[in-house]
């Protein structure tokens, strides 16, 4: 978490510093494709701060109102993030660029120009940097493409696509900026600006299929949720398990549920020595009505203590479980 905490906090600043610097330019050059990245680096720091009070919000205890905590606040917030990109990010960049294109007006394009988008450049490349260091300290063997896909922590992932859209979006600008400069036709500007805005949008669609499936509560990776009934089923009191069901509750964070046949036989045999002492021959009548109901005690607390240690051994293999419920069936 520290590291995506990083990561977005330098996105917030340097896509902050951006909207400055871009919002100038556009009013020296007049350019819709220079408006598109003032309007997408304004965009992308309005999010990210969205998904640092997300980050904040998720990390409060568990209170007598939320007994599993906060977590699912950090997805609210990045679906949030996912609209305001879509709304102000895509639709305004887009029907700016189209207007541009229907009524182009002429650039005023200098040096001033050039030089925001290459220092655009630059510090978009390093805020991208920072996500993907945060992302390769999280994802381990997998690879980018598996990590994005199956990862429960959208804060980072959204910092890096924005950013990389970010950083394409500069390129495009630097693009069609120099070729409607060069050629006199206004009209490539407005189509910078719209495709700028399409890149936007495809990633905040991205992302909001994302949060909506974590808001939801999906379960965990298949291959990993059958290593975990395996694991159960190895157990030397278990029988059989049915009814397992997982779902995420927070980044990282996930529940498990799963009603389990314990092998009565197993937990006698454990109970045999105390049996022993506390049943010798000839208990009758009340006597024998005692010790039932110790046998029962003691049966009782050696269900509860197997539930216990079985739940230990499996927060140790899989730690992304945080809650579990094993009942018996």
């Amino acid at each position: 978490m520290a590291s995506s905490k990083t990561a977005v906090l330098s996105a917030v600043l340097g896509n902050s510093v951006l909207t400055v610097l871009k919002v100038g330019a556009w009013l020296v050059s007049g350019s819709g494709a220079m408006l598109a990245e003032a309007v997408h680096s304004f965009a992308d720091a309005a999010n990210q701060a969205l998904l640092w009070a997300g980050m904040n919000r998720s990390q409060r205890p568990a209170d007598q109102r939320f007994h599993y905590g906060y977590g699912g606040e950090q997805f609210l917030f990045a679906l949030l993030a996912a609209v305001g990109i879509f709304v102000l990010g895509c639709g305004v960049t887009v029907y700016h660029g189209v207007h541009a294109v229907m009524h182009p007006q002429e650039l005023e394009v200098g040096w001033l120009t050039f030089g925001v988008l290459g220092f655009s450049l630059i510090l978009d490349g390093w805020v991208l940097s920072t996500a993907y260091r945060a992302i390769h300290a999280q994802k381990g063997s997998q690879s980018l493409r598996t990590f994005l896909k199956k990862t429960t922590d959208p804060s980072v992932v959204a910092v890096f696509l924005e950013d990389a859209v970010a950083t394409a979006g500069v390129i495009v600008a630097m693009v069609c900026i120099g070729i409607a400069h060069w050629t006199g036709d206004a009209r490539w500007d407005g189509f910078g600006s719209i495709l700028i805005g399409l890149m936007m949008g495809g990633i905040a669609i991205r992302l909001g299929v994302m949060n909506r499936d974590l808001l939801l509560g999906h379960a965990l990776e298949p291959s990993r949720e059958q290593e975990v009934l395996a694991c159960l089923e190895q157990e030397e009191a278990v029988e059989a398990v049915r009814g397992l069901k997982t779902r995420v509750l927070a980044s990282g964070e996930f529940k498990l549920q799963a009603d389990i046949d314990f092998v009565g036989r197993v937990l006698g045999a454990r109970l045999a020595e105390w049996a022993g002492v506390q049943c010798p021959e000839g208990r009758t009548g009340e006597d024998w009505n005692a010790f039932c109901s110790e046998f029962g005690e003691e049966m009782t607390t050696l269900l509860a203590q197997e539930v216990d240690q079985i739940e230990e051994r499996l927060r140790a293999r899989f730690p992304e479980l945080v809650f579990m419920d094993l009942e018996t069936d």
